[in-house]
């Protein structure tokens, strides 16, 4: 469920996008700067930093100056890289967005890692129908369970959903989530993140008739059920992510804002399921990216060769 290593993409461009301020109403309504994208670098070096001290194999990649893409920083929602050597690609609502796609970077992860790629599932031929799931922001995995839960949304397509999980083997999960307003939750990260022993959800987001059969599923392979809610939501106290550090450490990484809205109890309670809390200051990302720590994170479950080195096995940068 945790993986030990994870993709990240330094930002180039990083700043507000009014393609995707619609959908996401985590983005605050004000313009991006210079000076918010080299705060954004330096965010995103601190994040770097606080996982590879925790044991966290970080693989790095530079965007590209050239096309701009404002959200690169989010290499999530278009990839994710599975245990047994599929990598998916997923199709994005936002045009923009689909530029930060890049088969090169994945063949130097390959090469980095020395990972194995068994197949390409290529999903982003949905966009021509104007369909969408975007990566693992749409899809949070129980691979324990082998089970894909997705709140429906704008970026969050059911067709696409089943797709997926008829290709890899997974039971798709469905159910509404919304904000206090009404809106639709743009991203299933954001309110719900399942780890080894712990289940933490914004349950009063989703509709009172989903909402038992949801908390039933969630808690029924024994995980600890965390219910935050919508205030703690907005601060993206969901959107954090576990993960293996050194010597098989369980790592719970998630914004400073997140883990400070969290109650004492709540605290404990997911204290208690993990080994270690990485809190990490991402203020400038979540103001203007509208998304956080877990959203910065593309997980990397790819088997590796017997060459592989000790990098990727016991925590570090490339």
């Amino acid at each position: 469920q945790a993986a030990g290593a994870v993709l990240m993409v330094r930002p180039a461009s990083f700043g507000w996008n009014p393609e995707t301020a619609d959908s996401n109403r985590f983005q605050a309504p004000a313009p991006g700067s210079g000076e918010a994208s080299v705060a954004a670098v330096a965010e995103f070096d601190a994040l770097v930093a606080a996982l590879v001290a925790a044991g966290v194999a970080v693989h790095a990649f530079a965007d590209r100056a050239e096309p701009a893409c404002p959200d690169a920083v989010f290499p999530n929602n278009w990839v994710s890289l599975h245990a047994d050597g599929t990598v998916v690609l997923y199709p994005m609502l936002a045009p923009s967005r689909r530029r930060e796609r890049r088969l090169d970077l994945l063949i130097e992860l390959e090469r980095r890692g020395s990972y194995r790629v068994e197949r390409l599932l290529d999903l982003t031929h949905h966009e021509l129908y104007g369909h969408f799931l975007e990566g693992t922001g749409s899809v949070v995995f129980d691979h324990l369970t082998r089970t894909a839960y997705a709140c429906r949304s704008p970026r969050t397509h059911v067709a696409v959903l089943e797709d997926l999980c008829a290709e890899i083997g997974y039971e798709p999960v469905t159910f509404d989530a919304a904000d206090a307003t009404g809106v639709p939750v743009y991203h299933t990260n954001v309110m719900l993140s399942i780890g080894t022993r712990y289940a933490l959800v914004c349950a009063a987001a989703v509709p009172v008739q989903q909402r038992e059969a949801l908390l039933e599923r969630l808690s029924a392979g024994g995980r600890r059920v965390v219910s935050i809610d919508p205030v703690q939501m907005a601060a993206f106290a969901g959107n954090v992510l576990e993960l293996r550090g050194a010597g098989g450490a369980r790592v719970l990484a998630g914004s400073c804002r997140a883990i400070d809205s969290l109650s004492p109890l709540q605290r404990d309670a997911l204290a208690a399921c993990v080994d270690r809390l990485v809190p990490v200051p991402v203020p400038d990302i979540e103001m203007l990216g509208g998304g956080s720590v877990r959203c910065m994170l593309a997980e990397v479950f790819l088997p590796q060769s017997a060459q592989s080195g000790a990098s990727a096995a016991e925590g570090g940068t490339s």
